[in-house]
C-alpha cells in the first residue's frame, strides 16, 4: 500500500511538473530561446529616463558631470533609429549618407555633437547600456567629460527588434561649436 502511494505521488509530482513548465520555444542547443523585451505604450517616457539616470549614474561613477535629455538629440536619435530599421542593419550614416553631426543639424542642434552609439537587440536599454559600457569606443562617448546633453531614442519593428541610438553632445558655446 504504502508502495502504490509513493509511486503514485511521485506521478503525479511528475505530471504537475510538466503542466507547469512554461511553453517557450527551444533552439537547436535544447536551451529555450530568448525572447524580446517589448516596450509597450506609455512606457517610453520610462524608458528614457531610466537610461538617462542610469548614464547619469555610470558618469558619476566616473567623475564626469551628469547629462540631461535635448529635445533635438532626441530627435535625430530618432530619426536614425527608424532609419537603421528601414535599412537593416546597424551603422552610423543613414541611408541618404548622413554623418550623426548632420542629422543633429537638421533637427536644430546648435551646440558641439561629441558623438553616437548605436545598437540593434532584442534587448532591454539597461541591457543595450551594458553592452555599450564593454566596448571601449562606445564607452568612450558615454563618458565624454565635455558631453553636457543626451539624445536617445529606438525604433521597435512589429517582431520586436529594437534599433536603438544615443548621442551626446555639449550646449552651443561650450568648448567651441560643431566638430
Amino acid at each position: 500500500m504504502y508502495r502504490r502511494a509513493l509511486i503514485l505521488g511521485l506521478v503525479g509530482a511528475g505530471v504537475t511538473a510538466c503542466a507547469a513548465a512554461p511553453n517557450r520555444a527551444l533552439g537547436p542547443d535544447g536551451l529555450p530561446l530568448p525572447t524580446a523585451y517589448v516596450i509597450a505604450p506609455g512606457e517610453e517616457a520610462a524608458v528614457n529616463f531610466r537610461m538617462l539616470d542610469s548614464v547619469n549614474a555610470l558618469r558619476q561613477a566616473a567623475r564626469v558631470t551628469p547629462v540631461q535629455l535635448d529635445p533635438q538629440l532626441n530627435a535625430a536619435a530618432a530619426t536614425h533609429a527608424r532609419d537603421m530599421s528601414l535599412q537593416n542593419r546597424p551603422w552610423l550614416f543613414g541611408s541618404d549618407g548622413s554623418s550623426p553631426v548632420e542629422r543633429a543639424r537638421r533637427v536644430g542642434f546648435t551646440g558641439k555633437f561629441l558623438g553616437e552609439t548605436i545598437s540593434e537587440s532584442y534587448e532591454s536599454e539597461l541591457a543595450t547600456l551594458t553592452a555599450w559600457m564593454n566596448d571601449e569606443r562606445t564607452r568612450s562617448v558615454i563618458l565624454d567629460p565635455e558631453a553636457r546633453l543626451m539624445g536617445f531614442a529606438w525604433f521597435q519593428e512589429p517582431a520586436g527588434k529594437l534599433w536603438w541610438t544615443l548621442n551626446m553632445g555639449a550646449p552651443a558655446g561650450f568648448a567651441g561649436g560643431f566638430s
